[in-house]
């Protein structure tokens, strides 16, 4: 590839994942305007830098790195500011609650499907499609958590000091957020692909 072609696959690659980069940072900071300028910076430093990109993940999840430590920066500036929105409490348990029986295991209706092979599954670009979808879907409360957890790798107490909540109320959002995707996704991928 000629440095004028590899430039123009990056932009190319850059243009198609920038929906995703702004639709995780809306997700995070709930304010357009402050996504946008997150996700502005992440594309200048990837252009800026393509040297730093070692090959080590896929170019579009060196992206999202980038894009995270900007949107945390974000974060904490909100909070600076006293702009900053905690979250609320999420309190539907009865909903979680009825799909284990009373000693604790699945009930049968409710127990998790196979996926397939993780690594076919994970390289597959419906199921990411899926997962998106899902993640939209979720409220905003347990998408940051999950994301911020999940995505961005951020420990409990981390997370716990960036969105204001205690550390049992956490691990609730995460398992209602974890529920509610695998019950998302099983429709989703599982159905369609079925």
């Amino acid at each position: 590839m000629t440095p004028n072609s590899a430039d123009d696959d990056r932009h190319r690659r850059l243009a198609a994942v920038r929906p995703r980069l702004v639709a995780f940072a809306l997700m995070h900071l709930r304010d357009a305007a402050q996504a946008e300028d997150a996700v502005q910076e992440a594309l200048v430093a990837a252009i800026e830098k393509p040297e730093a990109f070692a090959g080590r993940s896929g170019y579009e999840t060196w992206v999202f790195g980038i894009l995270k430590y900007k949107i945390l920066d974000a974060m904490r500036a909100q909070r600076r500011q006293g702009k900053w929105q905690p979250l609320e409490d999420e309190t539907d348990d009865e909903a979680i609650d009825r799909q284990f029986q009373r000693n604790g295991r699945w009930q049968e209706s409710a127990r998790p499907s196979s996926w397939g092979e993780p690594e076919a599954t994970f390289e597959n670009e419906y199921f990411w499609q899926v997962f998106d979808a899902c993640m939209i879907g979720l409220p905003d409360n347990l998408a940051r958590v999950f994301s911020l957890r999940e995505l961005m790798g951020l420990s409990t107490g981390d997370i716990c000091q960036e969105v204001g909540i205690k550390e049992n109320n956490c691990w609730v959002m995460l398992h209602r957020a974890r529920l509610r995707l695998r019950a998302c996704i099983e429709r989703g991928w599982l159905e369609e692909s079925a």
